[in-house]
Parts: C-alpha cells; structure tokens; sequence
C-alpha cells in the first residue's frame, strides 16, 4: 500500500490493489461502492465483475442486483471518499504552506538586495500611469463579473426548480435503500460473530506457551522415569538439561493471566446528527484497545499463588471432609487448567459421576496415565458423600452403573491412586465391542460377595419348592461350579411341552432356563433334567442347579453392585464392515488379553457399556511402554479405526422381508443381480410398494424444492437407515453399509438389494412412516446348481442368468421355510420364466442345459425336468379328461414338440369350465374381450404369416368398405383387423383389432388387403352372467364399466362358459385372483360394489337341476348351472392352479339354506331447522365450502361458536354404531352421517345413487357421495337449526350461464377457511334460500375480483347506484385522524386511450391481395390487405415516419403505469426500437413481466415494464396494420404420425407449420368466408388454387 502522505488516494481496493481516486475534470474517479452485503469494491473491479445486471461477491457471495443506472448508481462509501478528500486538502495546504514560505524568503532576500534603492523618491508619472492602468482592468473585470452573476442568478432558480424534483424521488428511493442497508448491515455483523475467537490473539498465544510448558515438562518427565529405571540411559541424554526442566518453578508472573479479563476492544456504536435539512446515521463496529472487562482476577486466581490450589491448600481451605493425600507424593503438573472446572468434569455440574471422556489435550496414545487432577477427585468424593446412604441399583441391564463408578472413584482416591485408570481382569468376550471386566481392586469385595453367597445357598430357605415360579428378569443363585454359586438374572424361560419361550413358569415344570451373571457377564443356558418325571424329581434337579434369593439374602445382596462391566473398545469396528465381526477378531482379543490383569482406561460412554481402551504389559522387560489393544487388533488386522456419530437414541431399522412360504408359486421380478447365487427378487403381490414410492417422491422431492435443510445427513453411521437418491434423480429407501472415504458412502437400496456409492449430499433422514413396510428385497439364490467348477461363478454364467431374469416377471417357488434359513445366507429358490398360460421354463435347468452350470446332485434326465415341471397337478384328475385332446395336456416343460396346425379362427375346447384367459379389451360389464392362453402359438404364428405377407408390399388403392377385412399396421405390429364402417374421406378408417376386440383409428396407407386363408379372429366376446345393472336401469352406468376396465384389462383370470351358442357375447364366468391369491368372482365384485344386482333364478329351476345332472354323462357337466352338480360332481381342470381350494371354495359354494327376504322399512324424517338469517349490512363470516353451482356457504362468528359446542353434544350422544337396516330413502331428508374422519355429521340427503347416496353437510356446506351403509335416517340435535347459509354474490352474471370449474376454484382459492367481509344486500323470502350479499376481500369487491378474472360479468339490470354506489361499499376501516399534506405527491395521470382502429375489408366473396404478417398455425395466421390501406397518411405523415420520429425521442416518453387489458401502448422489438402493440396478460409476478402483440405484425413477445411506454394518441389514428384471420378448408390432421408438433397447438406437426411458409410465399390472394363468430377466409396461389391442398394431399392435413 502506498503512503498516504505521498498520495492522497492511498486507501485501494482489496480485489485488484489499485488505489482509490476521485474524479476531476477531465478523468472519471475510481471510486469505492459498497454492495448489498456491505463489502466495498472499487467501479472497475465491479464493471468487470457484473453479469446480468447482478454482482456476486467475491467475499461472501452474496448476490446484489444493480439498480437502472447500472455500477454508476450504486452507494458510494462516504467514508473512505472523506478520507481521501481530507488528505488531497492536506496536501494542497501543504504545498500552499511551502509555497508562501518560498515567496516569504524570496521578498527577505530581495529586500536585503534593494535597501539602496528604496531610499531613493519615485517618480510621480509612473504612479500615475500605474493607477490608470488599474481602474481599467477594474472596470473591465466589474462588467465581467456583473454578467456572470446575472447568469448565475437565472441558472440557480431553474437549478433549484430541477433539483428540488430530483431529490423528492431520490429522498424516497434512500430511505428505504437505508432500511434494507441496515437490515444487511445487522445480518452481516451478527454472521461475523462467528470469528470473535480471533481477536483474542493474546489469550490464545498464552494458551500455547501453558501447553508447550506442559509437553516438555511430560516428555522430560518421562526420561526421568526410563534413566530411573534404567540408569545407564542416562549417557545418551542431557541428564543436566532434564533435570533443569524437573526443578524448574512456575512463576505465575511469567504468564500473563489478565489478559483472559480484556476485551476485544469491539463495539457497536449509533451516530445521528441533525433531523432538519440532513439526517446522518453512522451504525459501524469499532475496533479500539481491549479494556478490562472488571478489575478482579479470573476466579480462582490469586496473585503470586498457582491458579489452583495444591492437595495440601484443599485439606486446609475446604472442609474437613477431605482426606489429605500422603505427604511423600510431590504435587504432578496438571493437564486440564487451562479449562473450566465445569468443562473438565461431568461431576462439576451436579450430575451423578459418569465414565463419559474428559477434555484433554492433544497428545500421544501411550502418554502416562496421570491425566486426571487431585482436585476433581476431592468434588467427586464431596459429591458421592451426599448419595452416600442411596441404595444401589440392582439388574443385570445395569452392569455399568453409575453408583459403582462413584464409589470406585472414591475408593481409588482414598488409596491414593494418581489417576483414574484402572486394572481390570476381562471375564467374557462375545467381540471386540461387546465384553465384561471386573476390576482388580474390588477382588477382596468379590470374594465377600461369594462367601455370602455361598453361605445363603446353603439355607434351606434358598431351596425351592413346588410352589414357586421362575420368571424373566427375576434374580436367582446358579451353581457356577461344585461349591460356589453365583447371582444372574433370568434371561429365557422355556416350559414343558412349550415351543416358545414363556415369561413366568413353575419350578416343576421347567425345562431349561438361561440365565446371564451379573458378576461375569457370561450367558449361559441350564436344561432341567428329570430322571423319573415325578415333582419331587423335577424339584430335585432344579435345586441342584439353582437356588432361590430369599428375602433376607435380597437385602444384603443389595449393597454390592454387579461386578461385572460392560465395556467397548472405543472407535473400533470391523475390518469388513459388511460381514461384521469375525471369529478371528475374538480369538486374538481373547489371547491378547489372556486371564492376567490389564490396565483399562475409560475413554467414553456408550448407552450402556463404557467406551475403553486396554493396555497390557509389555511381553519383554526391555520396553515399559504398555501395549494398546486397540492399536493390536488394528495392526494385525481384524479392526480398523473409525469415529461414528452417537445418536441420541437408538436408530430404526427396516422390518426384514417377508420370505415366501416353502412350495408356493409367487409371481416375482428379479431386481437386482450378482450373479445365480446372490441376486434379489420382489413379490409383486404387494401394491403398498407404489404407494411407498408415490409417498417418498412427494415428500422428499418437495423439501428439496423448498431447500430444507433438517433432513440433512452429515455423518452417516454404519446401519443407518434413511433415503438416497438414484441416477434417476428419484428418492429410494437405503441403508449405509460402508464409508469408502472422501465424504462417499456405500448404500444398500432395501427394496432392490444393489449397491451403489453416493456423495453424503444424496442422502436423507428417513421419516418414521416409512419404516411400516418391510424390506421389499429378498435376498435369494438358485437351488440345486452350483458352479461348473464347483466355486465360483463364470461371466458368462452371469450374463446369461441377467438375460434371462433381471428385470423381469418371474415365478418362484421357495424351497426353504422362512424360519429355517439364517438372516445373513440367501434364500434358496426355483425361478420359472412367467408366460401367458403361467411358468413356461426352469432357469436353472436352462443354465445346466446350455452347460452355464451344473446340479448339486448331478445332472437330471430330461424325463425327471419334465416331470419337475408340473406344478401341484389336480388330484382330481380322472377318467372324464382322457377324451380330451392331448395336445392340451401338454406341459409347459415341454416346449420342443412340434408346432400345431394353423387355426386363423377360434375353437374352443371340449372342456368349456376352468378355462385361463387374458382379458384384452372391456366395454362393459356386457361385452367384453378374452384371449385364451392356450392360444398364445397360434396368435404369434399369425402376426408372423401376416406380417411375412404385408411387410414388403406398398400401399394400394383400396376402396375400403364395411366388414372387411384387412392387415393394419398397429403401433409398429402387423395385425388382423376388419373395417368398421366406409371410409369416404379423410383417408381414416375406423378398425376393429380382429384379436384383441378395441376399435383404432388409421390412416388408410396402414392398410393392406389381407390374405383369405388368415381371415379370422382369437379374441371372443364375453358378458358377465347372473348379474345386471343396478337402479333399475338398462345400460351400465359410467362408473361400472371404468371400475370393471381399470381391473380387467391385461388381466389373466379363469372363465367358464355357462351356455356355448353361436351368439356373441357368450354368458360366462370370471374368476380372478386378489392380493391374497384367492379367486373372486367378478359379478360378486360387481354387486358388493354396489354397481350391480343379482339376477333372481326361479327356485323350481333350482330344485330340479340335481336331477338333470345325475342323469348326464361326465363330458356335459359343463353345460349345467348347479351349485350341488358342481360339489358332488367336479369336473377336473386341465389348467393347474397353484392352489385349487380357494377357487373351489368360490365355484363350488355350498347348498344355501331357505332364506327370507328382509323388506325395507319405511322411514321418514324432516329437515333440520333452517338457519338463522342475519340483519341487513356488514357482518363477520367465514367461508366454510362453495358449491359446485357457485354458492358460498358461510358462518357467522356466532355460529362458529355453536359448531364446537355442536360437535361434542353430537359425539358424546352417539357412542355406538346404529343398528344398519334397509330402508326406502324416498321420505328421509334430515339423516346422520359419519364422515371420512370416523366422527357424526349432520346432513341432508339430496339423491341416491345406486349403492351410494349424495348427502349435503348442513353445518359445512360440503356435498359428498357416501356409501348407505355410512348414512342413517335420523335427526342429531334437531333442536339447534343449521349454522351454515347460503349465499350468492349480486350484481353479477357468470360466463356462459353458469359458473365453470375455473371460477369456482378460484372462490376456492380465495375464501375458503378465510374470515372475510360480508354486506347482506336482499334476504330470501324462505329462510333455506340463498342470501344475496356482496364480498370484500381486504376492500376488494368479490364482483370485481371475478370480473377482472373473466369468470364472470356485470349484470347490466342491476342500476349502478345500486352496485357501486353507497349501498355496495367495503367497510372503512378506523384510521387515526393524521393531517397528511398529499399535496405534489400524484403524480400526473395516465390518459386512457381507445382500442386500434382495423381497416375495412371487401365484401364477401370477393378476392383482393394481401400479404401474410405472422403464422400462428397452417390455419390461424395475421395478414395485412395490400388495396387501399398501404400508404395511409395522418396529418401528411405515415405510420413508419411516426415511428422513426417517436423513437428519436424516446426517453422523453413516460413508462406504463397503468395495464389494462387490450391496453395499447409502445413495445420495444429485439432491434432496440419501440412499435406498436396491445397489452394480453400479465406473463409473471416476479420479475414483473407481461405478453403483448405487435398489432402491425401479430408477433407475440414477453417484456418487462422497462420496455413498455406509453402510446402517443396520434399513433393511434393510423390502421392497424396486421388482422387476425382463420383459414377455411381445412383442419389438423385425427391421426398424425408426426414426432415433432407445435407446443402450443399439438394438433399441428411443425413439418406442416414449415411447409404452410413455404406455400406463403409469393401472390396471395384472399377472399372473406365469414366475419362472425372470428374473420375467417380462403387463401389463394399465384394461379388461382387453394393454398391448402398440397398439406391435404400430404397427409399433413385434412378436409374440414
């Protein structure tokens, strides 16, 4: 930086080092401008930095958005501006100041000179001529400066006049720039407070001198300690030097400790001065020298002493309850006083003693032990002497419990022990993470223990009886070995001829219990065994193993806590964290540690077990450094280090999968594959799954929309569950299985089953909702094949598996029960490749054939494959099915024979029941479309032939007639298909799809004549039998038919033919399996529905039908319609079914009992009272509902009140559930309702619907469609009249006779649950009908608000005073009575201009030329008439001339501040000139943005208000220059093959937009088809032809 004395513009800027320089003359300053964020950066760097009018900061990178003019207009920073101003003064005083020293020196040193000369007389005529030559030049300067005042005088008035208006806009604009600068100014400051830390420079420099005193004082220490040991070590070390070091005193003047009491010399600070003509706020942080926050020392610190008192200055300071340490022991450097004593202990705060870790600094693992100071110790045994008589805890989840640690803390500083490690002898070890310790210390207490012990097993009140019981979590005395006995806690009760665990159980009829030793932390299980079975015996072998704790025994035992500790080795986890612990990590835990005692030192705590690190002797006495476990197992391998998050509580995990049951066929699909015996499969029997991902992509995709920020993960731990994102961009349930490192972590997706590793950023908090679903991912492998070479698996094997399967619908078969295979191995499975007719092959016996793999058992005959083919085959299966054609008993194992014999046309089998099919097309519940599975050959092999005949053939000119057929060419596929009816123009034909039933549209150049010998069709037509629509009707209502398609089509069910005739639809029945796998029939569906009813039979008919069937043959079973026929008769399917009970159990209902027909009963009930109607005038309502015909349903304040009073009189009068019963609701009006939410309604019934019925809330408002069985006919508090009204807006008439679906969400939008004003304009004769009001919303009139929206319009009837004069006003709201002048606050209104004048145009049928503007589409186009409107002049002067001069002129042109609808006004075009257009609509909010049309092109654009101006009114005399026009002729084309079409008008290609152009070009002429309801004309070529015709011909198009 330059010196500010030299350059008075020293201060630079921070980003380019360039200084700061005002402007002169003749050169712009660079001058320093602060941004929104508060950080100041000179013009240039700004200009060089800006992007669309935005400036990032390169500090903050806060983003500040420049005003109109640009970097030039931002706030300059007065501040440094002053002090360079100051030091330009100075150094212009100070070459003034040198300046008159020169002149000073040089007149002495002429003086000195010309003393001679002065003494001489002057001469009079020169001084006359000198006077004379003055007053000349006088009065020449007089005139001068009289003509500059004159100037001056008239420049300043019109200065004034023109600044005075400036600084009125200028005022306003800083004011509120101020706010929103000290709004910035205070968020910034207060995000600086983050990096106070770093004033304290002084404090933090004496922090690391106390610690580098302290690290050379432990590191001489400990070469102290090894020549002690070893003496001779003492050649190799400045012994001299070490024990320099040792002696060294701490002078506590050498530290400076008050510097902990000063501040950071920062501070806020507010000026203002002056409030007349300025107002200067100055708000800034100053930095000034830290002063002394008090005059006292830190506490605790007294001057000349240390900071903390020695042991021997506690024992005489403190009361006398602390026990002095042995005088022998010289004092040890404390670690920790650099921190509070609340930061240093747990304990210091009150809190019962914890093994949680200490703050301490930062040094080696193998560092001495002495870490913990004297004085923490003496508040723990001042703390523990409080809770000295509390009891202790008892149970074995409290093996670390805190009493113990107390007292083990207190015993330890009564034995006068340096520090708080202890030595533990390790007891039980179930993993690195997971075992038990005892302390070596609390030996002599153990082995009191065990002789009390001991000593109560030998009573025979310990002795149990047979009257006693065992249960869980109750403590016993086990025998640990012959003569000592043991406490544990009961784990597991298992009884006599129990399967499961129970929680409580006799002592003469256990069978085995486990236990877990609370003093060694083993688990152990004891079975009970009795020689001879009798009580005696059993009590005898119980008491051999086990004692009872007896209540003398309870009380004694009670004082000693559970030796044995659970502890963890502190961040350790498995090496391979995906297979958890290995054996080997126990094994060599178990031999570090052996039996011999290790150090232990607590490190932490962890939920219930202490978080520790254990130190072993060393092996040779050549090294006294102790070995870490935690660093051994590292070393060897079998654990790694890692720092997991701890979670305040126990994270969820997923419920695991649901394994199928064993020898069950389940549809599946393979998610996810490694290879044959390790991939990942899904049931997709479970819908929950859709909905699961619809959930999570709803929730998860918002909150990422919203940017909030508590989902976040920012350290995952192994296990955890949550959501990740995929590739793509969707959110999947995961699990963390790995952290690979660089902020990535490795995911299992639990619903798939692969993995994949994802930026930590991708990553969610799971929700807990969505753990309700389990895993969706089975983990499985193929059964019965292994690898070629027995091992692993080959690529090739893989691929081929994944080619087969992956991603695919399969079956599979379980061939495990889901108990019997262990969590971590895969399930095994058989995987069948699904088809139409059910599973075709065995993949794994397709991998085995193509020699991919092999059978655990050897390879299999094809015989035996076959045969494993068949699947739960019928056992029913008798002599009535050999007639049938054997072709049809064919397996589908075996696919090798040959193919059949050709059957273009449907021939259904002898066997007319049980028939699989699949559903391809629904009508109704009457006609409808089956395709039989065993017909899936033949429909392929007759796409192929016709496709072989169609494929290489063009297309021919056919006259297509009705009931032809023909080979359509259907979304890429050669089919069969007949012509629906003749195809006259258009070049469409409507066909039927000859195999699947649907009717399409196409073109006819899809078409081909189809060959005679393929003639035919596999698709019957069906209706439902037994079954008819419900409400009397003819035809099936809308709703049955869109419920009975939704369901159907694509679905494989099971038919049965009633009756076979030649008329189509044939009556039969439907069966289809439900998530449960059970067949149900779909006309039972149908009627349960309420979509449908019973056909009644004559029971005549009934009764005789046995009969009939006794005396028909087998093979005609099937033609009749007898339930008992069925039951005592079964015809055998030939379609196996993986479970035949549940749909024999639906075909085969059994022999219902006499019924008698419940009629209905009559009820009738009357209205609710009506409601109360308000007074006339302004009123407080809320709107509750609005109704589908525009009425506003509303409540009084008064009647929002009663609603809650209403509500609880109405739930606690109804406690249960009516008694349901048919009823006519012919007569009911007033009826009960129980809503969505379970809870009691008020309503009125409008109509009924079939099974349903429309019921209007009437304390809401609400119509809904209920099911009867939610509906009953009585009244609820009919004492209380209805406390919502309805009400109609006045004054207004909606478009088109009646409110639309846009106009009613928008009173939605607007008033629902919303308190509003209301003016009651008329009251209704009858107090049930609407109420005529008029609505503010916030001084809004409703009417106004529909109007601007063009949902509605003024009605004209009404008289104006009557809507907008005083009778129709929002309500004043009270205002304080403030005299405001308002005077030169409006400014100058904007006039109102008329519409665009258009030209007239000739009469019709005549043609003229015209020239097209703007194509909208190839029907919709702007055109200008080229006769008589060309060269139209206004005032001598042409549109274009107008044009050109208004844009010179521009700027003095005011903006657009008013925006009406149609509103003209000036546009500025992307050649930076202004022409003119008309406002549409308003294109956004924010920014502020608005579409409008250039009238004299028809062009469209989107601007901004700063490129709007208003129109001239003399612009508005010309013609408008384009008019929008409809071409006649033509129309988009019904069926267009096209990929690209226009966004706006997808009926229309752009290939036909393009070419439309092209017909454009040239002589057009026109000619006027109609001028109502829009202009619409004829375009003509050069020649005369339409324009049109050539889209026509192309397809492009067609014919109106």
């Amino acid at each position: 930086m330059m010196d500010r004395r030299d350059n008075p513009s020293a201060v630079v800027c921070v980003l380019c080092g360039e200084a700061f320089t005002l402007p002169d003359d003749e050169v712009d300053g660079n001058l320093p401008r602060v941004l929104l964020c508060g950080h100041i950066y000179c013009t240039s760097c700004l200009r060089s930095i800006q992007c669309d009018r935005v400036i990032r900061c390169p500090e903050c990178e806060v983003e500040s958005t420049l005003p109109e003019g640009g970097v030039y207009h931002l706030q300059e920073d007065s501040r440094i501006i002053g002090l360079i101003y100051t030091a330009k003064m100075n150094k212009m005083k100070s070459l003034q100041c040198d300046r008159s020293k020169n002149r000073r020196r040089n007149k002495l040193s002429s003086s000195d000179g010309n003393t001679e000369n002065m003494e001489q007389p002057a001469d009079p005529e020169k001084i006359e001529r000198a006077v004379d030559e003055a007053l000349a030049q006088a009065a020449e300067n007089r005139a001068q400066l009289e003509h500059i005042h004159e100037t001056l005088t008239t420049g300043l008035a019109e200065q004034v006049k023109r600044e005075r208006a400036r600084l009125e806009v200028e005022i306003k604009q800083a004011a509120d720039k101020a706010l929103h600068a000290i709004q910035k100014w205070r968020d910034v400051q207060l995000s600086q407070l983050t990096k106070l830390e770093a004033q304290f420079s002084t404090s933090q420099a004496e922090v690391c001198r106390v610690q580098e005193r302290m690290k050379a004082l432990e590191i001489a220490m400990q070469m102290a300690r090894e020549v002690r040991r070893v003496p001779f070590l003492g050649q190799y070390c400045t012994l001299d030097k070490v024990l320099e070091t040792l002696k060294a005193p701490v002078v506590n003047q050498s530290f400076n400790m008050k510097c902990i009491t000063t501040g950071s010399g920062m501070r806020c600070v507010f000026q203002s001065e002056g409030y007349n003509q300025s107002l200067a706020l100055s708000l800034k942080v100053e930095v000034s020298n830290p002063k002394h926050l008090s005059e006292f020392p830190p506490k605790g610190y007294q001057p000349g002493s240390s900071n903390r008192k020695s042991p021997w200055q506690h024992a005489e300071g403190s009361n006398s309850n602390c026990i002095p340490p042995s005088r022998n022991r010289l004092p040890t450097p404390q670690k920790q006083d650099k921190g509070s004593a609340g930061a240093s202990s747990p304990l210091s705060r009150g809190s019962s003693p914890s093994p949680k870790p200490r703050r301490r600094s930062n040094h080696s693992c193998h560092s001495s032990g002495s870490d913990i100071g004297t004085p923490d110790v003496i508040i723990e045994e001042l703390l523990d002497e409080r809770q000295e008589h509390a009891l202790p805890p008892t149970g074995p989840e409290l093996a670390n419990d805190k009493w113990r640690i107390q007292r083990i803390r207190r015993n330890q500083f009564s034995g006068n022990k340096r520090n708080v490690t202890q030595w533990v002898v390790v007891t039980h070890v179930v993993n690195p993470s997971h075992f038990y310790v005892r302390y070596v210390a609390e030996k002599r207490e153990s082995e009191s223990l065990s002789k009390k012990i001991n000593h109560f097993c030998c009573r025979d009140s310990c002795h149990f009886t047979s009257s006693d019981t065992v249960e869980t979590g109750a403590m016993i005395f086990v025998k640990w070995k012959e003569g000592l006995w043991c406490r544990a806690s009961v784990v597991e009760v298992l009884q006599n001829g129990c399967v499961e665990a129970v929680k409580a159980c006799k002592v003469t009829q256990l069978a085995s219990i486990r236990v877990f030793f609370l003093d060694y932390g083993l688990t152990k299980s004891i079975i009970i065994q009795s020689e001879e079975g009798t009580t005696e015996s059993s009590l005898k072998a119980v008491n051999n193993h086990l004692r009872k704790v007896c209540e003398a025994a309870n009380v004694e035992l009670g004082h000693f806590a559970p030796q044995a500790i659970r502890c963890s080795l502190k961040d350790l986890v498995p090496y391979d964290l995906t297979k958890g612990w290995s054996k080997e990590a126990q094994v060599e835990f178990c031999s570090v540690v052996g039996s011999a005692a290790v150090e232990m030192r607590p490190l932490g705590q962890d939920r219930d077990s202490l978080l520790v690190d254990l130190r072993k002797a060393p092996m040779d006495q050549s090294s006294d450094v102790p070995i870490s476990v935690r660093e051994f197992l590292v070393f060897i391998e079998v654990a790694r280090f890692y720092s997991p998050v701890t979670l305040g509580r126990r994270p969820l995990l997923y419920y695991p999968p649901v394994h199928p049951k064993i020898n069950t066929e389940l549809n599946a699909v393979v998610s996810h594959i490694n290879n044959p015996a390790d991939f990942y499969i899904q049931l997709t029997d479970n819908m929950e799954s859709l909905l699961l991902s619809a959930k999570l992509q709803d929730f998860y995709s918002a909150t990422t929309v919203a940017g909030q920020d508590d989902l976040n993960i920012y350290c995952p731990v192994i296990g955890q569950a949550c959501v990740a994102r995929y590739d793509d961009k969707l959110w999947y349930r995961a699990q963390v299985i790995g952290h690979p490192g660089g902020r990535k972590v490795e995911v299992r997706y639990v619903d798939f089953g692969n993995k994949k590793i994802l930026l930590v950023g991708d990553l969610r908090k799971i929700k807990d909702e969505f753990f309700a679903l389990s895993s969706m991912a089975i983990h499985s492998c193929l059964s019965d094949v292994i690898p070629l070479d027995g091992e692993t698996w080959s690529d090739a094997c893989t691929n081929r598996f994944i080619s087969l399967a992956h991603q695919k619908l399969v079956t599979i078969v379980a061939t495990a029960p889901p108990g019997r295979v262990p969590k971590t191995e895969p399930l095994p499975v058989k995987l069948f490749q699904s088809g139409p007719n059910g599973p075709l092959a065995n993949i794994a016996e397709l991998l085995v054939e193509e020699e991919l793999a092999c059978f655990k058992e050897g390879p299999k005959s094809k015989h035996a494959s076959n045969d494993s083919a068949v699947w739960d085959p019928p056992l029913e299966l008798s002599s009535a099915a050999e007639g049938v054609d054997t072709s049809e008993k064919k397996t589908f194992g075996e696919q090798d024979e040959e193919p059949l014999e050709l059957q273009p046309q449907l021939k259904l089998p002898v066997q007319l029941k049980d028939l699989k099919v699949r559903v391809s097309h629904v009508n109704s519940p009457s006609s409808f479309y089956v395709q039989l599975t065993q017909c899936d050959s033949q429909l392929k092999r007759i796409c192929e032939l016709v496709k072989q005949e169609c494929v290489l053939t063009e297309p021919q000119d056919v006259v297509w007639k009705a009931d032809m057929h023909c080979a359509a060419h259907i979304n890429g596929v050669w089919e069969r298909g007949r012509i629906c009816s003749d195809v006259t123009s258009g070049n469409v034909a409507e066909v039927i799809r000859c195999d699947h039933g649907n009717t399409v549209k196409l073109h006819v150049g899809d078409l081909r004549p189809l060959p005679s010998s393929l003639i035919g069709s596999l698709a019957l037509e069906c209706t439902l039998t037994d079954i008819r629509p419900a409400g009397g009707r003819s035809t099936w209502t809308a709703t049955a038919c869109d419920l009975i398609s939704y369901y159907l089509t694509g679905a494989s069910a099971v038919m049965t033919i009633k009756e076979l005739t030649e008329e189509r639809p044939v009556p039969i029945t439907l069966f289809c399996s439900n998530k449960m796998g059970q067949f149900v029939s779909i006309a039972d569906f149908l009627a349960s529905e309420g979509l449908a009813l019973r056909e009644r039979k004559p029971r005549d008919a009934v009764i005789q039908k046995p009969k009939e069937i006794d005396e028909q043959s087998p093979g005609s079973e099937t033609h009749t319609h007898s339930s008992d026929a069925e039951k005592n008769h079964p015809a055998p399917s030939l379609i196996p079914f993986p479970s035949q009970s549940p749909l024999v159990s639906t075909l085969i209902p059994p022999k219902p009992a006499r019924r008698t027909i419940m009629s209905a009963e009559k009820v009738k009930t009357q209205l609710y009272q009506p409601p109360e109607l308000p007074c006339l005038g302004h009123i407080q309502i809320s709107v509750s509902a609005i109704g589908e015909d525009g009425l506003i349903y509303a409540r009084t304040q008064n009647a929002a009140c009663q609603l809650e009073q209403l509500r609880e009189r109405i739930q606690q009068s109804m406690k249960t559930l009516p008694r349901q019963k048919p009823y006519t609701w012919k007569s009911v009006l007033g009826c009960a309702v129980i809503g969505p939410d379970m809870l009691w309604y008020r309503g009125q019934l409008l109509e009924v619907l079939g099974g349903h019925v429309q019921v209007q809330y009437v304390d809401y408002g609400l119509v809904e469609n209920i099911p009867v069985v939610h509906v009953y006919p009585m009244l609820l508090c009919d004492d209380v009249p209805q406390l919502c009204m309805p009400c109609q807006v006045q004054g207004i008439n909606p478009v088109g006779g009646r409110w639309q679906r846009d106009a009613v969400a928008l009173l939605r939008e607007v008033l629902l649950s919303r308190c509003v004003d209301m003016q009651v304009m008329e009251l209704p004769t009858d107090p049930r009908q609407p109420l005529t009001v008029e609505l503010f919303l916030d001084g809004l009139s409703l009417s106004r608000i529909l109007c601007h929206h063009e949902h509605a319009s003024m009605d004209r009837t009404v008289s104006a005073q009557e809507v907008f004069g005083q009778a129709v006003m929002a309500p004043v709201p009270f205002l304080d009575d403030w005299d405001i002048d308002t005077e030169g606050l409006r400014g100058p209104e904007e006039p109102m201009l008329g519409p665009f004048i258009y030209p007239n145009l000739p009469e019709e049928g005549e043609q003229f030329q015209v020239r097209v503007k703007h194509l909208w589409t190839p029907n919709e186009l702007f055109l200008w008439p080229l006769e008589g409107t060309a060269d139209v002049e206004v005032d001598g002067e042409r549109l274009e001339e107008a044009l050109t001069r208004v844009n010179a002129n521009i700027s003095s042109l005011p903006r657009l501040t008013n925006f009406p609808h149609g509103g003209p006004c000036l546009a500025e075009y992307s050649d930076g000139k202004f022409y003119r257009a008309k406002l549409m609509k308003f294109a956004s909010v924010e920014p502020v943005t608005f579409l409008v049309q250039h009238v004299d092109f028809g062009s469209d654009d989107t601007l901004p208000v700063s490129k709007l101006r208003q129109l001239p009114a003399e612009l508005l005399r010309f013609p408008s220059q384009s008019l929008k026009v409809r071409v006649s002729g033509f129309r988009a084309p019904s069926v267009s093959g096209q990929e690209d079409v226009l966004p706006y008008s997808p009926g229309w290609s752009v290939r036909a937009a393009m070419d439309m152009i092209e017909l454009l070009h040239g002589s057009i002429t026109a000619s006027v088809v109609a001028r109502e309801p829009e202009l619409t004309v004829l375009l003509y070529g050069e020649y005369g032809e339409l324009v049109h015709l050539p889209l026509v011909s192309s397809g492009l198009a067609e014919l109106e």
